[in-house]
């Protein structure tokens, strides 16, 4: 057990909360009021539905679409991805059978280690937490690294449901390759001179991770935030989820993303932004809360090889253009995101110049 002065480094479960019953918060959830949720506003120009098989086969107003999505948005919701619709009922099956388990079962997965002193990524569990006035998310989370492979760590993979593990691998595999099609549409949108440069950057040694989140039914929904404002540090992320909830920030407004059914939103990740010189943002985006049901979604985060040192494309800066990001290598960067998203900062704004 962990000592009493390190009670506050370890998030309640905030699954537990909610089943409690209670109207009152704990405090620890409860945002200032000038960051606190509010209704979406309606757009003239909403966020686009991209068909990738059209876009595959060369049809030009699908990728005319796609430009307009990822020059304005930063996002798009992809149908006509060839993932099938079982897979990803499994996949939301799975996620949602493994968050109604026992608590005791689910935190043989704790993200906690050293005694419940340290937080890792990896595991189950919730934010990483550096002071005790943080402001935590209403949410539990399960983060896994998927790809490598010889990066597994299986002890970390749930053996219940029974056919987690399978119905993960089959999904991770699908994403990734719609991950790659959507980044060589990226490389000719920005104008990099090799369409495969973005895809290449996936190699090997690249990571990819994925989050299953819960969020859970909240009696006072506007005091709480299930995920704070963000960008990701992924080159580009793809989100299943199963009802509305998801906010993205357009010109200091917050826009619903709208749930389409089949469609996954596929939004572009901080490295991004940084290759492509500024040209296209990784879109600040947050998540909030509703007191009628819960919300269950999968994200997969596509980042580039730790080791690997991210800054502009040459081609992309010139006199005209100049550079507008340093150099970091990625792993520093996928760092100073977490220690970022607890102090509720942009890990991007580190590297402008």
């Amino acid at each position: 057990m962990a000592d009493d002065e390190q009670q506050w480094k370890i998030p309640p479960n905030v699954q537990e909360l909610a089943a409690a019953g209670r109207d009152e918060l704990p405090s620890r959830y409860v945002v200032p009021h000038h960051d606190r949720p509010t209704s979406g506003v309606a757009s003239d120009d909403p966020i686009p539905v991209v068909d990738i098989s059209r876009l595959s086969s060369g049809a030009a107003d699908e990728a005319a679409k796609l430009r307009s999505a990822l020059q304005n948005w930063g996002l798009f919701l992809a149908v006509g991805h060839g993932i099938e619709p079982a897979l990803l009922g499994e996949m939301m099956a799975v996620t949602t059978n493994f968050f109604n388990l026992p608590l005791e079962e689910k935190q043989k997965y704790t993200n906690l280690v050293g005694g419940k002193k340290e937080h890792q990524l990896q595991g189950y569990g919730g934010d990483m937490i550096l002071s005790e006035s943080q402001v935590l998310d209403w949410s539990d989370r399960f983060y896994l690294i998927v790809e490598p492979e010889s990066r597994r760590l299986y002890d970390l993979w749930p053996t219940q449901p029974r056919s987690f593990r399978d119905v993960l691998h089959r999904y991770a595999a699908q994403c990734r390759e719609l991950a790659d099609g959507v980044l060589r549409e990226v490389a000719k949108v920005v104008g990099l001179r090799e369409e495969g440069c973005l895809v290449d950057m996936l190699d090997e040694k690249a990571v990819t991770y994925i989050r299953l989140n819960l969020y859970p039914r909240c009696p006072r929904p506007e005091k709480v935030l299930g995920f704070r404002p963000h960008s990701d540090a992924s080159m580009v992320t793809v989100v299943l989820n199963n009802a509305a909830g998801l906010q993205v920030l357009r010109d200091g407004e917050w826009y619903d993303v709208p749930v389409v059914p089949g469609a996954l939103v596929v939004n572009l990740g901080d490295t991004v932004e940084v290759v492509s010189n500024g040209l296209l943002k990784s879109p600040v985006h947050k998540v909030v809360a509703n007191s009628e049901s819960k919300r269950v979604s999968v994200a997969a985060f596509y980042t580039a090889d730790p080791e690997r040192e991210v800054e502009p494309a040459p081609e992309l800066v010139s006199e005209e253009k100049p550079r507008r990001y340093g150099k970091m290598k990625n792993s520093d960067y996928i760092r100073k995101l977490h220690e970022s998203l607890a102090r509720r900062e942009r890990a991007i704004d580190r590297v402008k110049i």
